[in-house]
């Protein structure tokens, strides 16, 4: 996949538009250091792109944020995990107080101590229902913000965290969620992607995990949404925000960025929707597109 960089920082534009441009290669950014572009916000996707999939937190990773932060910059985690997966992460990097995306961008939060800024919930039942018709031997889990999820079943060991209970399908679908998340550990992404058209998913949002995971959200609703949301209340321009990401879940959020990069172990469409693609995480990926402007 090639590396891409707008050479006007004219803000976000579609993935259509930018096959269909001329884009130059990484060089650009060079251009765009001596233009005089610098992020005034940082948002940073949290597995694969923060702590590797085991969640390990590399010490470079860690340094470079503690560089961003030194400059004056904020670092908001835009991430996929719940609130209460998040703030280990947020307090393993060191941050100050401030703003966190989860639930892709469901939930705003601020934090410490913890006050849910901007929850938005949808009527699951429709969902739920169809998952149950079209896959029966999927798992089912909805979010309690903040607490854990409602199962229809026990997940995988380490799929989820936090206060698990174990309810029927019917219990599922009675009260407005974040989101629904959809997992079968014998199937593949190819599956859920085929899964997801079947389904007809309609009025909501939803995203293509890497392990058979699909996880489902308000209609509207993603990364970018919540990020949006916590520049209003720092007065932060989308144009001056640096977002990196490695997931199908991060793509609004590298478009709408003035900057998105993808990790080099992000799939091709999300490499695609990026300005640019960095690194490996393993090889240093994060760090390095931080070192770039800090």
């Amino acid at each position: 996949m090639g590396r891409y960089a707008c050479p006007r920082r004219c803000g976000p534009i579609s993935a259509a538009a930018k096959r269909s441009c001329r884009w130059r290669a990484e060089p650009v950014v060079e251009q765009v250091q001596q233009d005089g572009w610098r992020p005034k916000l940082v948002a940073l996707d949290i597995d694969g792109t923060v702590v590797d999939h085991a969640g390990r937190l590399p010490d470079p990773v860690r340094e470079a944020v503690q560089r961003v932060l030194a400059a004056g910059v904020p670092v908001v985690l835009s991430t996929g995990r719940s609130w209460h997966a998040t703030r280990p992460v947020f307090d393993a990097l060191g941050l100050p107080p401030g703003y966190a995306v989860s639930s892709n961008g469901a939930v705003v939060v601020e934090y410490p101590p913890s006050e849910v800024i901007r929850q938005v919930t949808f009527d699951p039942a429709d969902v739920i229902d169809k998952v149950t018709r079209f896959a029966p031997d999927a798992l089912i889990a909805t979010e309690v913000v903040g607490h854990g999820y409602r199962v229809s079943a026990q997940f995988p060991a380490g799929d989820l965290d936090g206060e698990i209970t174990v309810e029927s399908a019917e219990q599922l679908r009675r009260e407005p969620v974040t989101r629904v998340i959809i997992r079968d550990p014998g199937s593949s992404d190819e599956d859920f992607i085929a899964l997801a058209e079947q389904l007809g998913l309609h009025g909501v949002s939803y995203f293509i995990g890497y392990s058979a995971w699909l996880d489902i959200a308000p209609e509207g609703v993603h990364k970018a949404t919540g990020l949006a949301e916590v520049c209003d209340r720092l007065g932060v321009d989308r144009a001056d925000v640096l977002a990196m990401g490695d997931g199908r879940n991060d793509i609004e959020m590298l478009q709408w960025a003035g900057r998105g990069v993808a990790l080099g172990d992000a799939p091709g469409e999300v490499q695609q929707a990026a300005d640019a693609v960095t690194g490996l995480f393993d090889d240093g990926g994060t760090p390095a597109e931080l070192a770039r402007w800090f």
